[in-house]
């Protein structure tokens, strides 16, 4: 059942965007729905995320926040080159920065100035389906792996083929490191709990409600977790379908 779907979420080649129209109307999409955005730098292995702030076609220039961790600034200021990515609903967009970011304040906050890329690769991946999980209905999961000193617990949010967004109550932003591949991801479906390895995407304290929010995205999964991940999806996504069918009497 599965084969029918993954037919109609055939990749799309990816596309090089060159029009200053077009580059600067994707990254004002990345930035009002302020969607992460992984750096990284040539030649060294650590992430580090951050968000567009500002996209000024006129003036050929875009504003990024603060990167996290900001230990990321020094190579930065010493002219590195590096690789922007982000994801906005099975996008990606990514685009290379060859020239300097100016380090500035603005309304208080730390950001970087630099101009707008000559290039965006805009790349429609499968669009795999992702299910939203009711409030009341939330799974458990558990993560955990060599670089945590004890596994941290929350709830399942939604999930996808390729991916999931976790709940955890309180501030747990300082154990976790963006980029990082926790070797133990457990979530207690409801027809078995599955195990696999997962990739921290994305990572957000909202201290207004005291949660910490993550994306993942998994890992070398087996062939195995992949059908019961596949299982999951169909099942929520066939509910979902359902509802919308008795929403229209």
């Amino acid at each position: 059942m599965f084969n029918a779907l993954n037919a109609e979420d055939a990749p799309q080649p990816p596309k090089v965007l060159t029009t200053p129209l077009e580059i600067a109307s994707t990254l004002r999409m990345l930035q009002e729905s302020h969607d992460p955005l992984i750096i990284t730098f040539h030649e060294r292995s650590q992430r580090f995320q951050s968000y567009l702030v500002d996209v000024d076609r006129d003036g050929h220039k875009l504003i990024l926040d603060e990167m996290i961790p900001r230990d990321g600034e020094r190579h930065l200021e010493s002219g590195e080159p590096f690789r922007i990515e982000g994801f906005h609903d099975g996008v990606r967009v990514a685009w290379e920065s060859k020239g300097t970011l100016t380090v500035s304040e603005k309304d208080g906050h730390r950001v970087y100035t630099g101009s707008m890329p000559d290039e965006v690769v805009y790349h429609q991946r499968r669009n795999a389906f992702r299910a939203a999980l009711k409030l009341a209905q939330l799974i458990n999961i558990e993560l955990d792996g060599e670089k945590l000193q004890l596994p941290v617990r929350g709830k399942l949010l939604d999930i996808s083929a390729t991916g999931c967004k976790l709940r955890f109550e309180g501030d747990i932003s300082e154990r976790l490191q963006l980029g990082q591949v926790y070797e133990r991801f457990m979530a207690a479906l409801p027809f078995g709990s599955m195990t696999t390895s997962v990739e921290l995407r994305y990572l957000h304290f909202e201290e207004r409600i005291n949660i910490t929010f993550a994306g993942v995205r998994f890992h070398n999964m087996s062939g195995l977790v992949q059908r019961q991940v596949e299982r999951f999806v169909y099942q929520l996504q066939r509910e979902a379908r359902r509802f919308d069918k008795d929403d229209d009497f």
